[in-house]
């Protein structure tokens, strides 16, 4: 992995730390930082951690806070994301 991928990589995991702090006051500020992980993940074509893709929506990019704006449910072996912003669903397969 080259340095700009590693650096990129560290801002990404930093960025999703402070929208996870700031959710409960900002949740613009903490779509905000989704939003500009995402663009840094893009411009050096990097693909974000399985842990880090779950926590925002696909549809609205939205973060996603578990109970305050998402609803997690386990259904035929598959894991379903709900996201109330934009009332879509994100199917996940489960092994």
């Amino acid at each position: 992995m080259s340095d700009n991928k590693k650096i990129a990589q560290e801002r990404i995991k930093i960025l999703f730390e402070e929208a996870d702090k700031i959710f409960e006051n900002s949740p613009k500020l903490a779509n905000r930082y989704v939003e500009l992980a995402r663009k840094i993940a893009m411009k050096v074509n990097l693909r974000l951690p399985k842990q880090l893709k779950r926590k925002f929506c696909k549809h609205c990019y939205s973060y996603l806070k578990p109970g305050v704006n998402s609803r997690i449910r386990i259904h035929k072996n598959k894991v379903i994301i709900y996201c109330k912003n934009c009332k879509k669903y994100t199917r996940i397969p489960l092994k």
